[in-house]
């Protein structure tokens, strides 16, 4: 038997998988599996077309909040000044972006449990965008790719 990626299994390859909505009863099932049901992506954006498309719209706002972000704090911020070559600095790294995240992930429950929509300074919105984002940069510091 074939060893799957990780990928493989978190896209549902090879595997069966039925979902089926309590309110409304409608039954979804990973066709994406089977080639000639055609591609997920095609599928997922002609099914909710509005969601997947501010999907990508914010994917992309990030993706440029991040690179102005970094053009101004530079690589340093995130390798806390280190050069990310041992299990150490790495660790450290990780660590302080958890940190970041903690304190946006504060923020964000402080903001919901108050019933407000944005601190004084930030909204609602950019703080899950802040999330997703330093997410994104501690997988590429875990890849080894950070500041390369």
């Amino acid at each position: 038997m074939k060893e799957q990626s990780l990928l493989e299994l978190k896209r549902g390859i090879g595997m069966n998988k039925t979902i089926k909505e309590s309110k409304t009863k409608k039954v979804y099932t990973n066709h994406y599996n089977n080639k000639k049901n055609g591609d997920i992506v095609t599928m997922m954006e002609k099914e909710w077309p509005e969601m997947t498309a501010e999907f990508r719209r914010l994917q992309r706002e990030q993706y440029e909040l991040f690179l102005h972000k970094q053009h101004d704090y530079g690589p340093g911020n995130i390798s806390v000044g280190t050069q990310l070559q041992t299990p150490e600095e790495i660790k450290l790294s990780l660590t302080g972006l958890w940190f970041r995240m903690n304190d946006k992930i504060q923020r964000l429950k402080t903001l919901l449990m108050n019933d407000r929509e944005s601190a004084v300074d930030e909204p609602l919105e950019d703080a899950y965008l802040d999330v997703s984002n330093y997410g994104i940069m501690a997988t590429i510091v875990k890849n080894g790719k950070w500041g390369k």
